[in-house]
């Protein structure tokens, strides 16, 4: 299941205090097994880089709005919450990441409340996600009751719990989205992955059923996708590592068949690997209705004899999906 944390947190909301010169914050962060020598800190229109020290700690003062941001060590980030005059002592453990964060200092209440809430929305997801539809439905209501209730009897500042309300209210509807999008995927998984045969950017047309005793990793994109486009240097990657191995890696785009021109010159100039296949009808094509799939990139993987392992698979960039098929491959 893919992470889900405090959803509608990231929310670059300055509350319209500006920074004034002599409000400085103080930071400083001391991450074990951290993922890069910068921990990079991100508001609306604020951005902060910290390089890490001879003595291996991030220190930086700098003056920066009263609000929400985020903080980056590498691809792992957490929300946080700024406050002039604040001096801020952060540490954690990044192979744990979210369940050690720990603020300490000056102006650290909220900060702590949204590393505390992340935990809480974590462990919620992963017991709630196992029970049958009525009773997620009343667990997640009652959470959304119990969290509201929660910092409205709170000490922290009125727009502190505006914001966070909001928060909470967008953390209920992602978070049954996605229980939707499990169940869904638990219906499938296991079941005969739906077809395909489909024009080949090589010349003929390719069937799912041509792969057979193969695992064979789908990716549904489109030209005109950006956040398809981010994944394909990644996807590359994946290619080259297991080139040789019992995989196949397929690309189904939904380009309408009017642009099959732009779809053959984008394969050409970006050299795309794996098997380049045309969907029939975009986003009406069988497969794509069949997995009723209505927005990309998305990934798909079936094991080799033709039934869906995973109905929503990780996207290449994901680490995860690494680890999942060296599990399977070696």
């Amino acid at each position: 299941m893919k992470k889900l944390f405090v959803a509608g947190l990231v929310i670059f909301n300055a509350l319209n205090i500006a920074a004034q010169s002599g409000n400085s914050i103080k930071f400083t962060a001391k991450i074990d097994n951290r993922n890069s020598d910068t921990l990079v800190i991100k508001g609306r229109d604020f951005e902060k880089v910290i390089p890490i020290d001879k003595k291996g700690v991030f220190v930086s003062s700098f003056d920066a709005p009263q609000g929400f941001y985020v903080f980056y060590d590498g691809k792992e980030s957490s929300n946080l919450y700024l406050k002039p005059n604040s001096e801020i002592n952060l540490t954690l453990n990044a192979q744990e990441f979210y369940k050690t964060i720990v603020y300490k200092g000056k102006g650290v209440e909220e900060s702590n409340f949204l590393a505390q809430q992340a935990i809480r929305n974590e462990n919620f997801t992963k017991d709630a996600f196992t029970k049958e539809p009525n009773e997620f439905t009343a667990l997640l209501d009652d959470k959304l009751k119990s969290d509201t209730e929660k910092i409205e009897k709170s000490d922290f500042s009125a727009d502190f719990k505006t914001t966070l309300k909001r928060s909470f209210e967008s953390y209920h509807e992602l978070v049954a989205r996605q229980y939707e999008r499990v169940s869904k995927a638990n219906k499938f998984t296991g079941k005969v992955s739906p077809g395909f045969d489909y024009e080949n950017y090589k010349g003929g047309k390719t069937k799912l059923s041509d792969f057979k005793g193969k695992y064979v990793f789908i990716d549904v994109w489109a030209v005109w996708c950006a956040p398809c486009r981010a994944e394909i240097p990644y996807l590359k990657k994946l290619e080259e590592k297991y080139h040789g191995k019992n995989i196949e890696f397929v690309s189904i785009s939904i380009d309408k068949l009017k642009d099959s021109d732009k779809w053959r010159k984008f394969i050409a100039d970006k050299s795309l690997g794996g098997t380049q296949l045309l969907a029939d009808k975009d986003w009406e094509s069988e497969f794509i209705v069949n997995y009723n799939i209505t927005g990309v990139p998305r990934f798909i993987l079936v094991d080799p004899s033709g039934n869906i392992l995973k109905y929503d698979a990780e996207r290449p960039s994901d680490p995860e999906l690494d680890k999942q098929l060296t599990a399977l491959l070696n």
